[in-house]
């Protein structure tokens, strides 16, 4: 029960790498409010589903003063909420980029502004960021999803930065997952995964549990001394 006690906003809660986290979070004793545009695929104790878009101002305000009023206090934010919508620089139109950079960048600023001040005044918190190994090292077809995701690399160190700058314990990181099997990569032909696999050390994919046990860590007091850096957890793909 790690985090008895706590209250935790998980964006894109409901399913992939958010709903791994939603579930263990639960189980390890937060009250965990699960934002996403879709429906769960599991219901569990101690976890409320709030529909949101990340990307609507007014939403992201209406949810804050939603949560801190029935909570009190916001403990962990992990901005999870993420798209894809991939093709080679040349053929991507302005859609696709906008709607990446959106729900990816904008969406991860959008709650951050509100609950970071709020982290400050209530005396600290984890805020966690999802990047990816995209975001660390680029790829072909991903300009836009490589750009978000570096993005948020540059806001999780910035924001370690400013919203400790008093000297509240306000603790912000980044995971940066490499190939992990949600529901996206299922659909993926399996030689492709077997070469995926294959550019890992570890020789295997990753599972979504793996992912919510790097964020448990960075949410938990365990990490109390962790600020500003970026985990990555992708079994060796980049050494």
């Amino acid at each position: 029960m790690r985090l008895a006690g706590k209250t935790a906003v998980i964006t894109g809660g409901a399913r992939g790498l958010g709903g791994a986290m939603t579930k263990l979070f639960a189980e390890e004793g937060a009250k965990t409010i699960a934002c996403d545009m879709g429906d769960p695929q599991t219901v569990y104790d101690n976890v409320e589903f709030y529909k949101i878009n990340v990307t609507d101002v007014e939403a992201c305000k209406k949810f804050f003063d939603y949560a801190v009023e029935k909570y009190k206090k916001i403990d962990i934010l992990i901005n999870n909420a993420g798209i894809t919508r991939d093709a080679m620089t040349r053929k991507m139109t302005d859609e696709m980029w906008n709607a990446v950079i959106d729900v990816n960048l904008k969406g991860v600023f959008n709650l951050t502004r509100l609950v970071g001040p709020h982290m400050e005044e209530t005396g600290g918190g984890s805020i966690i960021n999802i990047s990816s190994v995209v975001g660390e090292y680029g790829n072909i077809g991903q300009v836009n999803y490589a750009a978000s995701k570096s993005g948020v690399i540059g806001m999780s160190k910035t924001w370690a930065k400013e919203f400790a700058r008093k000297k509240v314990p306000v603790r912000c990181n980044a995971i940066a997952p490499g190939y992990i099997m949600t529901d996206i990569l299922k659909t993926v032909p399996q030689e492709l995964l077997d070469k995926f696999a294959a550019a890992t050390m570890l020789g295997r994919l990753g599972q979504p549990e793996e992912i919510a046990h790097a964020a448990l860590f960075l949410a938990s007091d365990e990490s109390s001394y962790v600020t500003g850096t970026v985990l990555s957890v992708n079994g060796g793909m980049r050494l």
